[in-house]
Order: structure tokens, then sequence, then C-alpha cells
């Protein structure tokens, strides 16, 4: 029987990014200890639960989203044991646990593709991955991360690998992989965690035909919003997958949640992900790349929260993640410019004051929405992105595969920082760090906010408190008038306001401001680039 524990629904998750969280041995990688010996520090903001990016067994050519082991824990990370003592902890603090899986491709280093590499060509070992013969590549498409999808094996086959070369695509049509990420599944679960967080959740199934595509692989939006999906994304029989994934998860207690990576357009076939016997959850990108207007940011809320209705799911709502120029940045320049993919010292740089303020009022906008909302590491201290990181130390594989042409995205995964004048920032008991953390970090560090009136961090806390005292993640919206220049709607009893115009605007007669991400003018006025929560 399916759980009753509907938790999920209105929950705010916070992404964990395990490299670059906390760094529990002092190597200059963030590890599992690390984030156990934070948690309550994520208590204390007030978060509902925690999504752990990978920390499986991988040779890490695309920062562990290369698999090698779905069963255990890189060594960098720490171990099973630490694992089960981060489930624990969490469950201990009121911490639901959310982690990471990766089920359209494995690490070339995966036992399965050895065992490939060493059988002929139409043996069982490669049936379980997408190999083919010819003396071209059997078609067009191209990897996420720049190049051909398809390697060439020296015996003459090619295997399809839609991102890092290192990563080959698995064959779902095949009843072998089927069973193995079922039995993944309940691996996990049996462990305690309660979710699963699923990367490329629209790519598993591919067209049978492996149709020309000859549009640029994009998974990172930009998908067409019109015409049939891409032959390699969002394909029917994904959802057959997840069906049977959910009646494994129904089998057990406490609310167990799928949530689905699927940048998917338009909002009707993202809500299809979510339908009653599949996922529970799917991140609303749509929301994410929609620009600082109000018209369209309108536009998205109530197409989103329809799309949905029409199946009984909740809106999940995010700004930031691990694959994206952080908000506090991306706010920052001109509205209505296009995707950066990446950011370096030699592009325009964004204007870091007006980022920030854009950023905390974009938040409680998005925290005042009904549903799910997901904060990625180190936004609750205004966090903007690297802009400024050497281009020697970059590790994404999108910056090689295009040639330096994209920037990728190290500069959000930055080791965040906790302590203002200690070693690496606080993020771990040495000077090291993966990525090397700007001198800027500092200003930015938690202890430099915690009890400080106005500093980002207090606007997080003070926000999620008042979101749920407010009930605002379970309750409904209602638009209010608010002139072209604004957004105002009401969330039961309260009002929410946002200015993007140049000029103030009045809050309703009676308002009595609960919350703002920045002052209100001399006369109580909202200010430009300013949302407030006001009750009546």
């Amino acid at each position: 029987m399916p759980s009753t524990d509907v938790w999920w629904r209105d929950a705010v998750i916070y992404q964990i990014y395990p490299r670059s969280f906390a760094d529990g041995d002092g190597d200059g990688m963030g590890d599992l200890p690390g984030i156990t010996a934070r948690l309550p520090q994520l208590r204390e903001l007030g978060v509902d639960a925690v999504w752990l990016s990978p920390f499986y067994p991988s040779p890490q050519h695309d920062a562990g989203y290369d698999v090698a082991d779905y069963r255990g824990v890189d060594p960098r990370f720490g171990s099973l044991g630490d694992a089960d003592k981060l489930i624990g902890t969490a469950h201990d603090l009121g911490l639901k646990v959310i982690v990471d899986l990766v089920p359209n491709h494995t690490s070339s280093e995966h036992v399965w593709f050895q065992a490939a590499l060493r059988s002929a060509p139409g043996s069982p070992e490669r049936e379980r991955y997408i190999f083919r013969d010819g003396d071209e590549p059997p078609n067009s498409w191209q990897s996420v991360f720049g190049g051909s999808a398809w390697e060439r094996l020296p015996d003459g086959q090619w295997y399809l690998h839609l991102f890092d070369v290192s990563q080959p695509d698995l064959n779902w049509d095949h009843p072998e992989v089927r069973a193995e990420f079922l039995d993944i599944l309940r691996f996990w679960l049996d462990r305690g965690v309660d979710g699963f967080r699923v990367d490329v959740a629209h790519g598993l199934i591919k067209d049978a035909e492996l149709t020309d595509w000859t549009a640029p692989s994009v998974i990172l939006g930009g998908l067409d919003s019109v015409g049939p999906p891409p032959p390699m994304w969002d394909q029917e029989g994904v959802h057959e997958i997840y069906r049977q994934w959910r009646a494994v998860l129904d089998e057990y207690p406490g609310g167990r949640i799928l949530v689905a990576e699927a940048w998917v357009q338009p909002e009707e076939r993202l809500a299809r992900y979510v339908r009653p016997d599949e996922m529970h959850q799917a991140f609303n990108f749509p929301y994410l790349e929609a620009p600082w207007s109000p018209a369209e940011l309108r536009q998205v809320i109530d197409s989103s929260l329809a799309a949905n209705e029409t199946v009984g799911a909740t809106t999940t709502w995010v700004l930031s993640n691990h694959d994206v120029v952080r908000h506090a940045s991306r706010l920052g320049y001109p509205v209505g410019q296009g995707r950066r993919p990446g950011i370096g010292v030699e592009d325009p740089q964004p204007d870091a004051g007006l980022g920030l303020r854009r950023a905390r009022a974009a938040t409680l906008l998005m925290l005042a929405l009904p549903g799910s909302a997901y904060l990625y590491q180190g936004e609750e201290l205004g966090l903007p992105e690297h802009t400024t990181l050497p281009d020697e130390y970059r590790q994404d594989p999108a910056w090689e595969r295009s040639g330096h042409a994209e920037r990728g995205r190290d500069g959000c995964r930055v080791p965040i920082p906790w302590e203002a004048d200690a070693p690496s920032y606080g993020f771990g008991p040495a000077d090291a760090s993966w990525l090397p953390q700007p001198a800027i970090w500092a200003e930015y560090a938690l202890d430099r906010q915690v009890d400080v009136p106005g500093s980002t961090y207090e606007l997080y806390r003070v926000a999620l408190r008042a979101r749920r005292e407010h009930g605002l993640g379970a309750g409904s919206l209602a638009w209010l008038d608010s002139g072209p220049d604004a957004l105002a709607f009401r969330n039961d009893g309260l009002v929410v306001l946002t200015n993007f115009g140049a000029e103030p605007v009045s809050l309703p007669d009676g308002a009595r401001v609960l919350l703002s991400s920045e002052p209100l003018d001399a006369d109580g006025r909202v200010p430009t680039d300013v949302t407030v929560w006001a009750l009546l």
C-alpha cells in the first residue's frame, strides 16, 4: 500500500554537493563525515530534507555522475558505514535523506562495461549497452558535453554516450538492466533513504530507430516546446519504468519519493512524470530559466500549477543547482539575456550587488508559492558564481569537449564557506580545497551572517520558519491586481508582492509587513527588486 505520509508535497529540500559541502579529513575533498557533522546547522536553517549528489565509487570524470558501483561509497567520501551514520543522524534531527541515482549511463569502469569491452560484438555483455556496427557513426547525435555521441572501439563497433565518452548509455530495453536497478532501489531503501533524485530521468529510452537529429543534444534547457521530442529524450517508454519503480517504493513505509530531473517542455509533458503511479516530484526548470520579468514569471507559475493540477501533483520550484550559474549571479545580468554555460574572468561579468538583491527577492517569491522548493548549498549565504576561477583548475568535461568554448559548471561547485577566518573558510581543517575558493568567500561565510539582522542567511532562516508557520507550501495562490511592473498574490492569509519596476509600489491598505527582502522606502512602499510578505 502506498504510504499516507506526503511530507514531500510542501517540503523544502536542501541540495548537498558532497565534494564541496564539508571536508571532514582535511584532504580538500568534501566527504560524508563532514556532511554529518554539519547536519545540525541545516536543521537550524529550517529545511525538511537533504538531497546528496552522487557519492558512489567513480573515476570522477564527471564529478561522480559516472558511477562504477551503485551499491558502494567512493573512498574519497567515506564508507557505507559513514553513509549509514549520515542517514541515521539526519533522521534523528528530523531530516529526510534523498540520494542521487544515475540510471541513464554507467561509468566505463563499471563491471558491466568492462565485460562488454572484453566480449565480442553481438555478445550478451554488449546487449546491456547501445552498440552498433558501421564504418560511420550510427547517426548524427551529439554529446551534451560536445562532439559526437558515438565512440568507436578497435573492433569497429560504436557505443552511445550522450554525455562523456566515459559514460556509456545503458540499454533500457534489456530486462537485466531493469532488474538491476530495481535491486539497487531496494538496496538503498533498506538502508533507510527516503527517496531518489533521478538523473536525466527523461533520457533512459531512445527512439528505436536511432533516428537522426541534427540539432545539438541539449539537456540543460533549450528543449523545443513544440513538435515531437528529440529521439534521445522524453520517449514514451520511460513512464513504464517509473511505474515499476513507484511500485517498489510503495512497498516501504514513511513516504519514500522519486524526484525527476527531466528537462522537458512544455509543462504538460513534464506533468506526465508526476502522475499518481509514477514520480512524486519533478524539478520546474522552466521556472528556473524564466527571466526576471513579472509577465513571464506569472505565465510559468500559472502554466506549472495548471499542468500539475491535472495530475494531482504539487509543483516543485527551484532557482539554483549544481548544473547552472548560481541565481545570485545569473540575475545580475540585464533582463532577457540567454543562458550562460558558466562564467570566466574573460566573460562579461554580472553586477554582484544587483544579482544578490534580485536573488533575495526571487527566493522570497519562490518560497511563498504553494508546493515544494529546493535550495542549493550556499544560496542561503548569498553565494555568487565563482567567476574568476582560473581555467587551469576547471574539471567539468564540458570545458574540454567544447574546445574551451564553454566554461562549464565548476563556478557553482566551489567549496562553500563556513568560517571567515578558518583554513579553507571552514570547509575543512586544512587550507586545501579541490577547487580554489575566491578571497571574497570570507564576507559570505556563515559565521559572518548568523544572528546578523538583514543578512542573507537570516532572511532564509526567517522565511523558512514563516513559510512553515503560515502553511505556504500547502496553501493556494490567488493573483491580486498589481499593475504591469509587479507581481502580487495571496497565499491564504499572506500577501506577497514583488516589484520589478523602477518606481516604488504601495502595499495594500492595512498590510502589516512580516518579511521583506530589503527595507521599504521612507513612505513604506516596496522599492525596485524587492519582495515583501505581509499580513492583512
